[in-house]
């Protein structure tokens, strides 16, 4: 999950000032984390302490208000929303990573990837993106290889998996959809070489930076591996004590 959180705050600067490029600074003054990881880390949480994931995104997206989320969610969090809203958007997708790392069957993964999002983004699309990316990395970190990953995602879920980011990086806009930004993010993660390059494949097609580096990094860090620790120490100094704390538990239990 650590590469989520690690995507997530290395894009943070470009959501608002997209880029277009490979080659940029990872890190500045100006990265830090948002939603995203808020998001992720109460997904952790529920499955360390076996809670509901409702329960645990609403106390910590109330805990850190401003972490930019988007305005249907900010109702939700408050109440004005009681119950799921039917959203594709993206949000599902984003924090779902702890699911792939932690559980042990596929069938389990696509249940509890299920679980997560129709608390909140109920709507077909916005399951479906959070599945994809939960069971990339299931398969990710059980030693699939990209083209088997791909295969899978493909047969699973009907994304065109096939492009390439040369061809897709030109015209790509901002898109908070699920159907818009997940498969970018997963062809983003088969085109890297290594968790950086995830990182920065994700980030240069210009979109939303944070959220689909998030999305390629979780897959990133379930295939490659370990994250280099340069990135790691940057990315631990700017969570609070509490993150790091749940962060290093669940990668102690579940990588």
């Amino acid at each position: 999950m650590l590469g989520a959180i690690a995507g997530d705050i290395i894009g943070s600067r470009f959501e608002v000032i997209p880029t277009k490029s490979l080659d940029f600074q990872l890190f500045t003054d100006l990265n830090v984390f948002t939603d995203d990881t808020v998001l992720t880390v109460a997904i952790a949480h529920a499955i360390l302490n076996r809670q509901s994931y409702e329960r645990s995104l609403r106390y910590f997206g109330r805990r850190y208000p401003d972490a930019g989320y988007g305005g249907s969610f900010i109702k939700w969090l408050s109440g004005e929303l009681p119950g799921p809203y039917y959203s594709f958007g993206n949000g599902s997708a984003m924090r779902v990573s702890p699911v792939g790392f932690a559980f042990s069957s596929r069938t389990q993964v696509m249940k509890e990837a299920k679980k997560t999002a129709e608390v909140s983004h109920n709507h077909p699309e916005g399951i479906k993106g959070a599945q994809a990316i939960a069971l990339g990395v299931y398969l990710a970190k059980r030693g699939y290889s990209k083209k088997q990953i791909r295969e899978e995602l493909v047969r699973e879920f009907d994304y065109d998996l096939e492009r390439n980011l040369r061809d897709i990086r030109p015209g790509y806009q901002f898109d908070v959809t699920c159907q818009g930004s997940v498969p970018e993010s997963i062809i983003a993660f088969l085109e890297s070489d290594d968790f950086v390059s995830a990182i920065r494949n994700a980030i240069s097609l210009g979109g939303d930076s944070d959220t689909m580096a998030s999305m390629a990094g979780a897959l990133a860090q379930a295939y490659y591996g370990n994250i280099p620790e340069t990135i790691t120490h940057q990315i631990y100094s700017r969570l609070p004590e509490e993150f790091r704390e749940i962060v290093i538990v669940f990668e102690e239990h579940y990588l």
